[in-house]
């Protein structure tokens, strides 16, 4: 039975402190819970102990290498926010001896990234980043059919992910509104998305340009939406009562138990005002990136949008694939099933060249995040160790690639120039696939 800890009892880590709790506990010893907010701790600490019967171990972030020693894990499950904390906790784990699951994006910038390549080179341990849009049945399709050759050699892609003003709002709101916290969205959130044209194309990105605006989250677009005098957050905000951006914390029991209720352990607020002047990530962004085998990918991400969901389109050889979903909208803890699909709700078509094109059956599963969540869960706690030809599991080569097409976008911006992701990573040990 291995021994695991989980380290971030925030909204990301229910899944997996569920999943340890009950499916897997047969094979899975959930011997420890940290978290930097101990009342936060206490309350997966007290799920644990109605699912299983028995008490688990909190620690807080400050007894974290404590927690190593006392509770022996062998391996780490790192949901912590924000972003720029993975790193930290992933490197000490792995210079303990322990194997590490970590929540994408494995890190927020190319210095960390650098620091996490080198620990997993000098230890030798295991670094399993979870992409679980891979595992979902419909994105597993469309691998499928450009491994097959459907399109021959792939030339290009455009790609344009589309966040609503309920879910996009919500990034605003908490600490992924500072870059030094996330990287921006092009790293929280679009990490998923190269990870997914990385994985698709099987190819490795090499260059990127890109351009981002902040127009919509603005305190400029309050003042059009009639908004004056607004609070610094929801809660108690003199404004709330016309505001369509207005989370009432208080009125959702998950959201209340999990954020309002314990501010007084670290004054964390959940829902802070998205039209602050405190922000400083885009909420428009273009990118361009040129892959290793010669395939240009251009991508949009906006998040003020009024659906929620993406197109994608690849170009090869052969013909063309045009594959869409829209998802089902949600605020991260709310209780919702986040990024949920329903049949009808995607598409995918196959356009043979000089041919007429073929609606494809989409592959379906249930689930969060079209159905690859529960997919994901079982690769990560119950192996089977039988080959993938789909190569779904991702490690620290992946986790790197995805983060620095990221990382390399939002200094484009800044610097007006492209950016190169060879000297983003100097000459750290990128490692092999597994």
């Amino acid at each position: 039975m291995t021994r695991y800890a989980v380290v971030g009892t925030g909204g990301r880590s229910g899944m997996y402190v569920n999943a340890l709790a009950t499916e897997f506990a047969s094979d899975c010893d959930l011997v420890a819970l940290c978290d930097r907010n101990i009342g936060r701790a206490r309350i997966a600490q007290e799920r644990v102990k109605k699912e299983r019967g028995s008490e688990v171990p909190v620690y807080t972030d400050a007894e974290f290498d404590r927690m190593l020693a006392e509770q022996r894990p062998e391996r780490i499950v790192v949901t912590t926010g924000p972003d720029r904390s993975h790193a930290d906790y992933i490197i000490r784990a792995m210079r303990a001896g322990c194997d590490v699951v970590t929540e994408k994006p494995m890190t927020t910038s190319a210095e960390l990234c650098r620091e996490i390549l080198r620990a997993r080179e000098e230890t030798g341990r295991e670094l399993q980043v979870t992409f679980n849009y891979r595992y979902s049945p419909p994105r597993s399709q469309i691998r499928s059919m450009i491994g097959e050759g459907a399109i021959g050699e792939i030339l290009s892609a455009n790609f344009s992910w589309y966040l609503d003003t309920r879910h996009g709002a919500d990034y605003f709101r908490r600490w992924h509104r500072r870059r030094e916290n996330s990287g921006s969205l092009l790293v929280h959130k679009a990490t998923h998305h190269f990870d997914l044209v990385n994985w698709w194309i099987d190819d490795a990105p090499q260059e990127v340009f890109a351009q981002g605006s902040l127009r919509y989250y603005t305190p400029a677009q309050a003042e059009q939406m009639g908004l004056s005098g607004r609070g610094e957050r929801c809660h108690g905000c003199p404004v709330a009562s016309r505001c369509p951006f207005f989370l009432d914390l208080a009125a959702n029991e998950g959201l209340k138990e999990m954020y309002l209720d314990q501010e007084e352990h670290d004054g964390y607020f959940r829902d802070r005002c998205v039209f602050s002047d405190e922000i400083d990530i885009w909420d428009t962004m273009s990118v361009s990136v040129r892959y290793r085998g010669g395939a240009i990918l251009s991508y949009l991400l906006h998040a003020y949008s009024p659906v929620e969901g993406y197109r994608v389109a690849f170009n090869g050889t052969k013909g063309r694939i045009e594959h869409a979903a829209s998802e089902n909208t949600y605020i991260n803890g709310d209780g919702t099933v986040p990024g949920e699909l329903e049949r009808g709700r995607i598409t995918t078509t196959l356009i043979p060249e000089f041919s007429r094109p073929q609606a494809i059956e989409p592959e379906m599963g249930s689930g969060g995040h079209g159905g690859g969540d529960p997919v994901l869960l079982r690769d990560i706690f119950a192996p089977t160790g039988e080959p993938d030809p789909l190569r779904r599991r991702a490690n620290q080569v992946d986790g790197s690639y995805s983060i620095l097409v990221g990382v390399a976008a939002a200094q484009s911006i800044v610097r007006g120039e492209p950016v190169k992701i060879p000297e983003l990573l100097g000459d750290a040990p990128l490692g092999e696939r597994w």
